[in-house]
């Protein structure tokens, strides 16, 4: 019975590309939140989102670790190093030495601490070529969650996600639908009844003729990649201007998503 949630990580846990009424993000840690409420007597239940979009490892263990570490909760999630690991010239050696050493500071406030590998990118054009190198980090992950005994939220096996309705326009954020697949996978990987399979089959999709796969990905091209280019040799970030959301109620996210599943 967690009674506490707090979220630390970037754009996949903050929710981008997944919008509410509202138009600010809900995402898959929001909603991984309301599975976790429906567990407890109502109000007995805390969750912060501190997670902002654009912002590298040692940013997020500078200025979420710390807060995350004061409200020693029930469960954190820690999701960090995928924008240092897409960055040229990164070693994900070193990446891993310092995710390690900010999830012992997290393992040693927190009743359990919940991390999370890195998609498996052979279908993102932009990040494919990096590949072996999301999988050398995975690798550590996954070992350093070992020696922590971590729970694991494995990205790179959820299957459902390979699907292209699983993401957005942008093709490096999750869907609404991505995002509600992988809460529904968090809750699995903490042993919940969830209310549905995340790898259940997606609908057929008619067939695409290669005019129209281009005409796509020329679109893609000018609207998300040329931009995503330009901030990064401008040194920009995303998130520069970004406030973390901070303390939700599930009752407030309940009214901003239909369902979870």
């Amino acid at each position: 019975m967690i009674g506490s949630y707090v979220a630390v990580g970037d754009s996949f846990t903050e929710g981008v590309g997944d919008p509410g009424p509202d138009g600010a993000f809900v995402g898959w840690a929001d909603r991984f939140a309301v599975l976790l409420a429906d567990r407890r007597p109502e109000g007995g239940f805390q969750y912060a989102n501190l997670a902002v979009r654009g912002k590298l490892l040692d940013q997020i263990v500078a200025d979420q670790v710390p807060r995350a570490v004061e409200l020693a909760p029930d469960l954190v999630s820690f999701c960090a190093g995928g924008n240092d690991i897409i960055r040229p010239g990164t070693d994900p050696d070193d990446v891993a030495e310092r995710f390690e050493k900010a999830l012992a500071r997290l393992a040693a406030a927190a009743g359990t601490v919940m991390v999370t590998t890195g998609f498996d990118t052979r279908g993102v054009p932009v990040l494919k070529h990096l590949r072996g190198k999301i999988a050398t980090y995975n690798g550590h992950v996954r070992a350093i969650a070992d020696r922590y005994d971590c729970p694991v939220l494995d990205l790179w096996s959820l299957k459902a996600v390979q699907d292209r309705r699983a993401w957005d326009h942008d093709r490096l954020h999750l869907s609404p639908e991505g995002h509600t697949r992988v809460a529904l996978r968090a809750g699995q990987v903490l042993g919940l009844d969830v209310p549905a399979d995340p790898e259940q089959p997606w609908p057929p999709l008619p067939p695409r003729g290669a005019l129209g796969i281009r005409r796509d990905d020329v679109q893609w091209a000018r609207e998300f990649l040329v931009p995503w280019i330009g901030r990064r040799l401008r040194g920009q970030s995303s998130g520069d201007h970004v406030t973390a959301k901070g303390t939700l109620s599930p009752a407030d996210i309940r009214s901003r998503i239909t369902t979870v599943a």
